[in-house]
């Protein structure tokens, strides 16, 4: 034997009953009906309307336990109330796995591991950096103090700088070893002649050069603009490689 909740058809009430009786009886207003009727309505008690008829107990019936009365709108918040119930609960058991920020909290001594750690590679990078720039910065001074003898006797370049000292408005000297070099005049110029600027300049750094150098010409890459075009003269290995750009291909 089990119960069964039904509702009762004429008041609304809520009503409990054999699940072996066929036809069910509400203790409020005697009105009886069968009983799948009173579950069908419990189950979709929606837009149902309740006559609350009068009706006369019938002796010898069953009587069955009623838990309370429902009313049309009473019945409509109940419904709302269960329904934002389950809602919730789903919700929960949702969020029951998800991890949120405040729920990551990283251990004291990994926090201050990560910070040691970003802040002896500052140092590190600093500490390697900061010696190649000064030295880099230094061996330029001294070139550029120098440079008059690299274009002497060969071609008209203006080695004048600005106020700052930093930028010369006819060459310019650059890379961490100080490497690369470009010079403009407007003379007409020969390979011969762009050559020797780069023989020139190739020395003068290889003297500057603190621990000096086995390949004075070892990567090292001059550009020299002039009448015409530019010529762009590198060596590697010993060897001297010159290449003339006229102005039309440089445009082109």
């Amino acid at each position: 034997m089990a119960i069964i909740q039904g509702m009762c058809k004429n008041c609304g009430s809520l009503i409990m009953f054999d699940d072996r009786d066929d036809i069910c009886e509400c203790v409020f207003c005697h009105c009886s009906f069968p009983s799948k009727e009173a579950v069908e309505i419990l189950g979709n008690p929606e837009g149902r309307t309740f006559p609350n008829e009068k009706y006369e107990a019938v002796e010898g019936a069953s009587k069955h336990n009623a838990t309370r009365v429902f009313s049309t709108e009473s019945l409509e918040k109940e419904i709302a109330r269960e329904n934002l119930r389950k809602a919730s609960s789903e919700e929960n058991r949702k969020n029951e796995f998800e991890v949120q920020a405040k729920d990551v909290k990283a251990p004291k001594k990994l926090l201050i591991g990560i910070i040691t750690g970003v802040v002896l590679i500052i140092g590190i990078t600093l500490a390697i950096s900061f010696p190649m720039y000064t030295n880099r910065t230094a061996l330029r001074s001294e070139i550029t103090a120098s440079i008059d003898s690299v274009f002497d006797g060969v071609a008209s370049v203006d080695t004048t700088s600005d106020e700052t000292g930093e930028f010369y408005n006819g060459f310019s000297v650059f890379g961490q070893t100080c490497q690369y070099m470009n010079a403009v005049t407007d003379e007409s110029l020969t390979e011969e002649d762009a050559r020797t600027i780069f023989d020139n300049y190739c020395a003068l750094r290889a003297e500057k050069t603190a621990n000096g150098t086995a390949d004075a010409y070892n990567g090292v890459i001059t550009k020299i603009y002039c009448a015409g075009g530019y010529y762009t003269v590198t060596g590697a290995e010993g060897n001297v490689n010159i290449v003339f750009t006229e102005d039309s291909e440089a445009e082109g």
